[in-house]
Order: C-alpha cells, then sequence, then structure tokens
C-alpha cells in the first residue's frame, strides 16, 4: 500500500505555510530530479501542459514560462534551489515551495509549501503528489 498525502500548517524558510507532503520509498535524488526536471514537470503537475525554460534542470534565476490549463503563458522565474528545496515566483508572486526530506535509505518525502493565501491550490498539489507517486513506483 502507498501512502497518502498529509496536509499541515508549518513554518517555512518563507514563512507559515501549508504543507502537502507523501512519503515514498524511493531514493531522495530520484524525486529531486523529477521536481527539477522542467521536461517533466506536465506528466506530474496538473495544472502545467508545457514549459519554456532556459535549461531542462532548473538553477536559481532561471526564467521561463509554463502553460497552464487555459492555454495561456505564465511567466516563472525560480528564486531558490539548493539539493533540497526550490522555489519561485510565478507571474511575479511566490508560489509553490519544492522540497525532498530524506527518511532513510530508499526513502524520503516530497514536500509542496502553499502559500496560505492559495490554500484552495492544496488538492491539486495532492494530485501531483499522486502523479509523481505513479510515475516514481507505477501505479496502485
Amino acid at each position: 500500500m502507498q501512502s497518502q498525502p498529509q496536509v499541515r500548517l508549518a513554518q517555512t524558510p518563507d514563512g507559515r505555510r501549508l504543507e502537502v507532503g507523501r512519503d515514498l520509498p524511493v531514493d531522495r535524488m530520484l524525486a529531486w530530479e523529477l521536481l527539477t526536471d522542467t521536461w517533466r514537470w506536465p506528466d506530474w503537475g496538473p495544472t502545467v501542459t508545457d514549459v519554456e525554460a532556459p535549461d531542462r534542470f532548473i538553477s536559481p534565476g532561471d526564467e521561463g514560462k509554463v502553460r497552464v490549463v487555459g492555454s495561456f503563458w505564465v511567466p516563472f522565474e525560480v528564486t531558490s534551489s539548493d539539493g533540497e528545496r526550490w522555489t519561485w515566483d510565478v507571474a511575479g508572486i511566490p508560489a509553490t515551495g519544492h522540497r525532498i526530506e530524506y527518511l532513510g535509505p530508499e526513502r524520503c518525502r516530497v514536500v509542496f509549501e502553499v502559500p496560505l493565501l492559495a490554500a484552495g491550490y492544496v488538492p491539486v498539489c495532492q494530485r501531483a503528489l499522486s502523479n509523481i507517486q505513479d510515475i516514481l513506483l507505477g501505479p496502485e
């Protein structure tokens, strides 16, 4: 049986946010690679249908565009990335943080940090975590 997403209020480097997380029996580097691979964002991001980015894997300061459901393009900038957590601004607004927590060999937690004013985005993050789980482990 695969884990279900957990939602909690937490203090993050960007202030209080809702954290939507899921434990996965995979090496954290596999999960990190998937989260930072712009070519794969449409595979797991329910609202992302295409990406234009300067490189396949994100770096701080990268600017690009994501096509979202509804077929319009929105600019983004990666504001931080340190090998465990990355953040971005979308259309100039601080958006979700993305984090990988090491839980042991072949075990990690994938976490999305959702600004409180965007609490309605939690179900989208839960779906993204299910997609990530399916990509990394195969469908249930």
